[in-house]
């Protein structure tokens, strides 16, 4: 199996959204957080092989499954007597490390990351068992410098991180637009400008950038500032989906506690069925979970904008993971990855079925 090449890309990946300056910017840093939270446990409720399940998501809207999941009840009530203890990350390899030390078990985290701690362990460590959220990403310009897409040329645009989703999806865009840029340096016919989220939308208002191209909430607060959506990344993929959020579980957890997974599984299906049945509650929720972390709500003309392209959904959409993938390979930033077993959807599946869903795909890239 190719290993991926030990860069930022990929290894310093998170895709989601990052939060503006009132949350710690989510794919940069190690830091993690133990909540030290558990959820409450209904009295006399029959535990399942595992006295805990240790889950860990990101403080971001696209992580809202895990959000809502937590703060309605909605996990915890699948896992009866078996308790939920929650950890926060802001970094995609974080979390890779906790799941590889034992500290979660589970987890809510984007392709990138997931991608690279399956190819670094040689595919030993993880599977991808869920889906749970598409889109969210945007490319907003200032409307007075750019008012085309052929107008980014000779632009300086910025991207969350040298190797991240967003940063691999824009030199993807660059190269099939017939321009060069050194994915290493970011010059070029563009200037790829990366720059943490949480300081992107200063950046943006002093001038230093012309554009970004990131994801949701930070899209948002572009807009807020003035900018301009010019492209919604969604337009560039089949049916206007792909994955920007999944759910990875540790190998050894899934053989050993696989009703614990299934719970867990039924609770992330459920919950999506609500907040899609809920939007506006669901939103609610997500931003009342966000408060708690953070100290602070995000305000209602960002969280509205960013509510609405977000899709939440249980398919995991493989086939745009391996295409992100096939990107970074392209752009020079991985070799060429052996993805075959990453997925392990037979659980989901069951689940699916059992609700009287439509089952899921792994695009040839499922265990057996």
């Amino acid at each position: 199996m190719s290993a991926a090449r030990p860069l930022t890309a990929l290894r310093t990946t998170a895709v989601v959204v990052a939060l503006p300056l009132l949350l710690t910017a989510c794919g940069y840093g190690s830091e993690s957080t133990d909540d030290g939270k558990q959820a409450a446990v209904a009295a006399g409720a029959k535990k399942l092989s595992a006295d805990e399940v240790k889950i860990g998501y990101f403080p971001n809207l696209t992580h809202a499954t895990a959000l809502v999941g937590v703060q309605e009840g909605l996990l915890q009530k699948e896992l009866g007597g078996t308790t939920i203890k929650a950890a926060t990350f802001n970094a995609g390899p974080s979390e890779i490390e906790a799941l590889n030390a034992g500290s979660i078990d589970i987890g809510w985290i984007g392709p990138s990351p997931s991608i690279n701690g399956y190819t670094k362990s040689n595919g030993k460590n993880l599977r991808i068992i869920s889906g749970s959220a598409s889109g969210g990403v945007k490319l907003v310009v200032n409307p007075k410098k750019i008012k085309s897409l052929d107008d980014v040329k000779g632009k300086k645009i910025a991207t969350p991180q040298l190797g991240n989703t967003q940063d691999v999806a824009f030199l993807n865009w660059i190269a099939e637009k017939g321009w060069k840029v050194d994915a290493q340096s970011g010059q070029g016919d563009v200037s790829v400008v990366r720059t943490d989220n949480k300081v992107t939308p200063d950046a943006y208002k002093s001038g230093s950038i012309d554009g970004a191209w990131v994801p949701e909430p930070t899209a948002s607060k572009l807009v807020a500032e003035g900018g301009k959506v010019l492209l919604d990344e969604s337009t560039l993929w089949p049916d206007n989906k792909f994955v920007i959020t999944n759910i990875i579980v540790s190998q050894k957890f899934l053989k050993e506690h696989p009703d614990v997974v299934e719970a867990v599984l039924r609770g992330s299906v459920k919950t999506n069925e609500w907040i899609n049945a809920n939007p506006e509650k669901a939103k609610a929720s997500a931003n009342a979970a966000l408060e708690k972390l953070s100290g602070k709500a995000l305000p209602a003309d960002v969280i509205d904008a960013a509510w609405k392209s977000i899709t939440f959904l249980d398919d995991p959409l493989a086939s745009t993971l391996n295409t992100e993938a096939e990107h970074a390979v392209k752009a020079g930033l991985l070799e060429k990855p052996d993805l075959k077993d990453i997925y392990d959807l037979a659980p989901l599946n069951k689940v699916l079925k059992a609700a009287g869903k439509t089952t899921v795909d792994a695009a040839g890239l499922g265990a057996e």
